[in-house]
């Protein structure tokens, strides 16, 4: 919690956040840090009313706590989205806070054409409070999707690599990289890499440093092995590497790039927000490689008579720290935002 009453709410969040992400990197168990098995993997976050995952930040904040906690099951929604599919968050379970940004007033000042406006749209935040699975009653079981077959997942990741139109060349002898100057990928021969996964996972994970030359998603490519714009890129793509392993059934296995591990501490410590920053770059790295997302069937709403739940709505969604819990009696409870993953 913090200890400075000139902090944010966001501040705060944020900080809370990365610290929880930090001793778990330092412990080797954190999301973007730990090997797994898409065979085995539970998947990522996910809100079951909407059938989506959670996006950037929200993703990693969620999936730390899965870790943490050490829960079976990988879905998350608000108290309303559990009531409305028939179920009930149990009595004194603590909600999680995440972030939810409106864009929408940026947007709407962008179709004005004002420059005044645009110059002074800005979006609003939002902190909705979720709660795991496992706080729960009344869900169905957790039914994990069907595993691909070893020929659907190669055919999905060459798909994805033809399709981006990159220069891969395979005479990086033991090195894969990405070369700015020469705009190319370079790895080892195929027959090197020990699995089809670890092969895929590596031209992907290039294929993330590729996306931002100039000419596309145009990031900062900037600084040499060992500089902080170095470690920053990195972080980007260990993220959209893990996401894209996610999506394509291959796993993850960050062994190769741990040397980032203590770049990517300091940099969060130094800018907590840094995280959610290279979690919103490797959502666009994803969405520019056209990798296919992982959509669930949502659960049906169901009707039911309404409960005198209000109560014990606001006593399970309160703020986790005493002084937004002291301003939260100040005023009277205010309208949750549902979040949509």
């Amino acid at each position: 919690m913090s200890d400075s009453t000139n902090e944010s709410f966001l501040q705060r969040h944020s900080r809370d956040v990365v610290e929880r992400l930090i001793r778990q990197m330092e412990e080797g168990t954190g999301p973007f840090v730990q090997p797994w098995d898409a065979r085995m993997d539970l998947g990522l976050p996910m809100n079951p009313t909407t059938g989506k995952t959670y996006k950037g930040g929200n993703l990693l904040h969620l999936w730390a706590l899965q870790n943490a906690w050490d829960v079976k099951d990988n879905r998350w929604m608000t108290y309303k989205q559990a009531a409305a599919v028939g179920a009930q968050v149990r009595k004194g379970e603590k909600a999680s806070i995440i972030e939810y940004w409106d864009w929408s007033p940026v947007e709407e000042a962008k179709k004005s054409g004002d420059p005044d406006l645009i110059a002074k749209a800005h979006p609003n935040v939002f902190f909705p409070r979720v709660f795991n699975a496992s706080q729960i009653d009344g869900l169905p079981a957790l039914v994990l999707p069907e595993q691909r077959t070893e020929p659907e997942v190669h055919q999905a990741c060459e798909k994805v690599i033809q399709d981006s139109g990159a220069r891969i060349h395979h005479d990086g002898g033991n090195q894969a990289f990405y070369r700015p100057m020469t705009d190319s990928i370079h790895l080892p021969e195929r027959h090197t890499f020990g699995s089809s996964a670890g092969y895929y996972g590596t031209i992907l994970h290039e294929l993330a440093h590729w996306s931002g030359f100039p000419s596309r998603l145009n990031r900062p490519m900037k600084g040499g092995f060992g500089s902080v714009d170095y470690a920053k890129e990195e972080l980007v793509a260990e993220v959209s590497s893990m996401l894209m392993g996610e999506r394509l059934s291959i796993g993850h296995d960050p062994t190769q790039h741990a040397a980032y591990i203590k770049h990517w501490i300091q940099i969060l410590r130094d800018d907590p927000r840094e995280l959610f920053r290279a979690a919103a770059a490797a959502e666009r790295v994803v969405d520019f490689l056209k990798v296919p997302e992982l959509v669930h069937e949502p659960l049906p709403k169901v009707e039911q008579e309404r409960q005198p739940v209000a109560a014990n709505q606001q006593k399970l969604e309160k703020p986790n720290d005493e002084k937004a819990c002291s301003k939260e009696r100040a005023r009277p409870k205010r309208r949750e935002h549902a979040m949509i993953a």
